[in-house]
């Protein structure tokens, strides 16, 4: 029975995760093994040698070795020589993270329900037309959810392109016009509410997120797709490199989304 345990809870740590194949090639590579997952999680924090890479996982040398062949013939990493030590290589993700699929929940989420979807979008007082896209894009996120599937990077770079296209609207020279524009494009839309604070840290507050105010409490933040939205808008205006930070979320149990601004050096 241990062992069985052991087994479901590899599987909740370590989803299955999709990288796009390597430099100007089509396709994506889906990784399955254990083994392969603990790599590419410690090399997507930071270029790791070897050595280290077998200290942080605990296997030997020659089944590290293996998989860092595997994963470099899948063109999902590659390697360089230390400059200090020519004799040692030293490992990096080659391709883009594009998401991960994890053992689905044995249970259909309350979220997905048609009572739900009803009380919550459709017979509202204030339902108007942008409503059904909100149900839209509800039901896809929900059912992503249900079946354990993570898009997180992909919604990110979706956003920050429809970013690049909102600032031409909104744009202005004036900090407080640019900003005033941004938030009743935001109501306009039916997107929510946005407030900015710029005292002692920049902070974007998203209320009624548009992107998770409805959706399951997994405890993670989740607003991806504004994040990415945010980041373009405002690295656009500012026209320095910036990251934008959720630290509370809706679906993590907060009143509010909150993003944290931190400029580039």
């Amino acid at each position: 029975m241990e062992a069985e345990n052991n087994i479901i809870q590899i599987k909740k740590d370590k989803p299955v995760q999709i990288f796009s194949k390597g430099h100007r090639e089509i396709g994506v590579n889906v990784i399955k093994s254990p083994a392969k997952l603990t790599i590419l999680t410690l090399l997507r924090d930071s270029e790791m040698e070897f050595d280290e890479i077998v200290e942080n996982t605990g296997k030997s040398k020659s089944t590290i070795s293996a998989h860092l062949k595997g994963l470099r013939e899948e063109g999902i990493i590659s390697f360089k020589f230390d400059d200090k030590d020519q004799r040692k290589k030293i490992f990096y993700i080659n391709s883009r993270f594009l998401g991960e699929i994890d053992v689905p929940e044995p249970f259909e989420l309350k979220e997905q329900k048609v009572d739900f979807l009803l009380e919550n979008i459709i017979n509202k007082d204030d339902s108007d037309a942008f409503e059904f896209s909100r149900l839209l894009f509800h039901t896809f996120r929900s059912t992503l959810i249900q079946e354990g599937i993570n898009i997180n990077p992909i919604l990110y770079e979706a956003g920050k392109k429809i970013g690049l296209v909102l600032y031409e609207q909104l744009k202005d020279e004036d900090f407080n016009t640019f900003v005033s524009n941004l938030q009743e494009f935001w109501i306009d839309y039916g997107l929510g509410e946005i407030e900015i604070n710029t005292n002692d840290e920049f902070k974007i507050m998203l209320h009624d997120c548009f992107e998770c105010i409805l959706l399951p409490k997994t405890g993670m933040p989740t607003c991806y797709l504004a994040k990415g939205v945010l980041e373009s808008i405002f690295t656009s205006f500012y026209k320095k490199d910036l990251n934008i930070i959720e630290t509370m979320c809706n679906i993590m149990g907060d009143d509010t989304c909150v993003f944290v601004v931190e400029f580039l050096e």
